[in-house]
């Protein structure tokens, strides 16, 4: 027990967490939280021009290191601001904090008027959030911030929310903190895995399908013995690209469903940590002679989307070595390495076939930063692409927006990631639809030196709202056409790098160029309407 303040007992229990920095916006209600943090000087803050993306930030701050992001708004509008961003990581099951503060507590519940009062926030950050508590005293606060960290490290590791009240911040009291150790995880059972057992090892065709869930539970080693023990393919979804590499010989490549050729020949499929989520708006559409065995540690998720076989609520991690163990050295597997190579490149050259432009691009970028580099892709043409084209060979390097499809998230995401990874190169690819949503943010990133590479992709149109115009309202256009500034200048005008490469074929020259940059830098690549995987792909 110690006596302090509730703002001191809030940045004590965060440093103890290991918390490096808070991305916010500062204002009355959280002004004694501000303070406690300057005074500690163990916490970088982070302002922002808008509580989104201080909440975007937070959250690539999370998915490209796997621990938890911190996000401190002001209430009512302050809070409602982020809800996108909360949104966001509660799809992708990520570990985001979001610290609100609130009106003092006399004035909870009279609905007086009080300068930013939102009656019952706590409810609506409920339906987005796996915890959400409000402190009612001082001594409160180590006890709902201890309640929220020991949600985001068990099991499903979704984002939490706790609102302290103005006039509880500065209230000296004994503060008593309780451990924030994650739960204990939930092991499989015997009988379970016998029957994992006989049906993977006697399948002929045997596939892992890989989500998020497995890059929570840290098994990317477990999987990769996994697939070389029954010689079966491991697919991944965007949000667990690089569990595997792509040049590991029974890397089955990305997850769309009705692209890979992988699921079309499976007769047994191994779902760890995915929710079984078809893409876009087409439908999962398994055979049911297909046997599918899901592994998640959310018992709701199990059937939820597609008809199993046999579901497993455990922990993957313990799921997986038991496996390991219970499994001998022989598989009916008739999997053989040169077959899943040539499935693979089959693929790569239908999607050369049918998208030779975008594949293009998606080659330049690798091709200058390798494996080393971060992409965030936006919910543009491009990113679509690069869900089910660009290579990833190494973990925390590729992070989406999972269901929630959030049109300009990329760019503040990215400038989250870069502040964890200063040693990589971190890369946001936007489209001049999604950009501009959090394009204020070029002053945040100068004035912090996070030195995000932005490309943005400009058709001067929302390009896929265009092409569903095109397809099923013959070409009766509303809505979708965008007047852009000049993207150099705009950069130029915030302090940063500016240029536009007229030739997609020299992206690859200028971001190598690039890379080694001390500031921010925004390249603007003008494309032609450009057709998603679903006008091209779906059909075929």
């Amino acid at each position: 027990m110690a006596i302090m303040s509730g703002a001191e007992a809030l940045v004590a229990l965060l440093v103890r967490e290991g918390v490096k920095v808070v991305f916010g916006l500062p204002g009355v209600q959280i002004m004694d939280a501000l303070d406690a943090i300057n005074r500690d000087k163990s916490i970088r803050w982070i302002s922002t021009r808008h509580e989104q993306t201080a909440a975007y930030m937070a959250y690539g701050y999370a998915m490209s290191t796997g621990k938890i992001g911190v996000a401190m708004v002001l209430p009512g509008p302050g809070a409602l601001n982020t809800a996108a961003a909360i949104g966001t990581a509660y799809a992708s099951s990520t570990p985001v904090l979001l610290i609100s503060g609130q009106i003092e507590s006399q004035h909870m519940g009279f609905h007086r008027g009080v300068l930013h009062e939102l009656d019952e926030q706590i409810d609506i950050f409920r339906y987005l959030t796996k915890y959400s508590g409000r402190a009612t005293r001082a001594e409160d606060i180590p006890d709902i911030l201890s309640q929220a960290i020991r949600q985001l490290k068990t099991q499903r590791p979704r984002p939490a929310e706790i609102e302290v009240p103005y006039d509880l911040w500065s209230k000296q009291s004994e503060m008593t903190f309780t451990s924030t150790e994650r739960l204990n995880p939930i092991p499989p059972e015997p009988e379970e895995i016998k029957k994992v057992v006989a049906i993977m090892g006697s399948a002929r065709r045997p596939i892992i399908l890989a989500g998020r869930g497995a890059v929570k539970a840290g098994v990317a080693r477990e999987i990769a013995q996994l697939a070389e023990r029954l010689k079966a393919p491991v697919v991944m979804t965007p949000e667990a690209q690089g569990l595997i590499p792509y040049d590991h010989p029974f890397c089955g490549g990305n997850f769309t469903l009705w692209l890979n050729p992988f699921f079309k020949e499976a007769d047994a499929i191994l779902v760890i940590g995915s929710r079984l989520r078809a893409s876009g708006s087409t439908k999962l559409d398994l055979k049911y002679e297909q046997k599918v065995i899901q592994v998640d540690c959310d018992t709701g998720e199990l059937g939820r989307n597609h008809r199993i076989e046999m579901g497993i609520s455990a922990d993957a991690g313990l799921t997986l070595n038991a496996l390991l163990e219970a499994l001998d050295s022989r598989t009916e597997s008739q999997w053989q390495e040169a077959e899943v190579a040539r499935l693979r490149n089959g693929l790569k050259q239908k999607l050369i076939k049918a998208a030779p432009l975008q594949m293009s691009i998606i080659d330049e970028i690798h091709g200058a930063l390798g494996d080393e580099g971060i992409i965030v892709p936006d919910v543009t043409n491009l990113g679509y692409w690069c869900d089910i084209a660009y290579p990833v060979n190494r973990l925390y390097s590729y992070i989406d927006s999972s269901y929630f499809g959030t049109l300009g998230f990329a760019f503040p995401t990215a400038l989250g990631a870069k502040i964890a990874n200063q040693d990589r190169v971190v890369v946001a690819i936007c489209g001049d639809g999604g950009f501009p949503y959090a394009s204020a943010e070029l002053a945040t990133a100068v004035q912090e030196k996070i030195n995000v590479i932005t490309l943005i992709f400009s058709d001067s149109a929302y390009g896929t709202v265009s092409g569903i115009q095109r397809r099923q309202f013959g070409e009766r256009y509303i809505g979708n056409k965008l007047h852009n500034p000049d993207y150099v200048k705009f950069a130029e005008a915030f302090g940063a790098v500016g240029m536009r490469v007229e030739n997609h074929e020299e992206l690859g020259k200028k971001l190598s160029e690039v890379i080694q940059a001390k500031s921010p830098t925004l390249i603007e690549i003008p494309v032609p309407q450009l057709d998603t995987p679903w006008d091209t792909l779906i059909t075929d």
